[in-house]
């Protein structure tokens, strides 16, 4: 009988149809939010990464603008250059 009344109220009736609404149908329903936050937690990490790899980039920069001896290590391991009087081996591994 309770239950009878409770779903006969109009003002019941018009609060649940505007929750099932917003919850399904609306543009911002639940499934589309879940979605989002999914998306922002990627995109944080990813710009944590970036600000790391920045800062590790920036550090080696540095360290290639002041130090001589390791300018020369990177321009021989990534360029493959030499000197002069030098001949290169390049080992390629499968």
């Amino acid at each position: 009988m309770f239950l009878l009344k409770i779903l006969k109220n109009k003002y019941f009736l018009t609060t649940l149809a505007i929750i099932a609404w917003l919850l399904f149908f609306d543009k911002n329903d639940v499934f589309s939010q879940w979605d989002l936050i999914k998306k922002c937690r990627k995109l944080e990490k990813e710009r944590e990464y970036y600000i790391s790899s920045i800062e590790n980039n920036k550090n080696e920069l540095k360290e290639l603008q002041t130090n001589k001896k390791s300018l020369e290590t990177f321009a021989r391991e990534k360029y493959l250059m030499k000197k002069d009087n030098e001949d290169v081996f390049v080992f390629v591994t499968k």
